[in-house]
């Protein structure tokens, strides 16, 4: 009787053979993430396929919208008379978007960042393209769930770290899986 199961030699599926051009890995993801990692997946693929590297997550081309630039500032104390000199047009997009191709929104959830302006329901506008270095306040996938914190060197160690003493910083070590997914530029909030 022929042997079954086990090791074959050349057997399975080789090594970057995949549609993303490296290896994989099985990954519970919540329903609410599902839409934003599907698109995230094509976007990665068709990089892969087409020879591109590097940035992948889904940007939707944002159209422009300009409106007018006061070149006065308004006094947050005493009133003074406005002048009805418009500056220029502004468009959010080119403010808050430095490179569309790199860039994607997150909707904060939680308390943890009230300390740097960071409040349940504030929109974040997220950079891949920045170096998350220490000090930066970044977007993680700490063990599947995204998080936001600032990332802080410490002398032998890296750590996420809380905006709110209530929360206590996350040590970063091996057993965790934490991937840094881009580094939170602008805070969109409302009053």
């Amino acid at each position: 009787m022929a042997q079954r199961g086990g090791i074959r030699n050349g057997a399975g599926r080789k090594r970057g053979s995949s549609v993303y051009g490296e290896s994989t890995k099985a990954l519970r993801i919540p329903k609410s993430l599902l839409s934003l990692v599907e698109q995230l997946l094509e976007r990665k693929k068709i990089s892969h396929l087409s020879g591109h590297s590097g940035v992948f997550l889904p940007t939707d081309t944002a159209k422009a919208c300009a409106l007018p630039l006061y070149a006065v500032g308004v006094s947050a104390g005493f009133p003074s008379p406005a002048d009805d000199y418009v500056e220029c047009s502004l468009d959010l997009n080119e403010l808050l978007i430095k490179r569309p191709a790199a860039t994607f929104f997150v909707r904060a959830q939680g308390d943890s960042m009230l300390g740097c302006g960071i409040h349940s329901g504030d929109m974040l506008v997220v950079d891949r393209a920045i170096e998350a270095t220490s000090g930066k306040v970044v977007i993680c996938a700490l063990n599947g769930e995204l998080t936001v914190k600032r990332l802080v060197r410490k002398i032998d160690h890296w750590v996420l770290q809380a905006e709110n003493p209530d929360y206590a910083e996350i040590k970063l070590i091996d057993e965790l899986d934490a991937i840094v997914w881009g580094v939170v530029t602008n805070v969109i909030h409302a009053l």
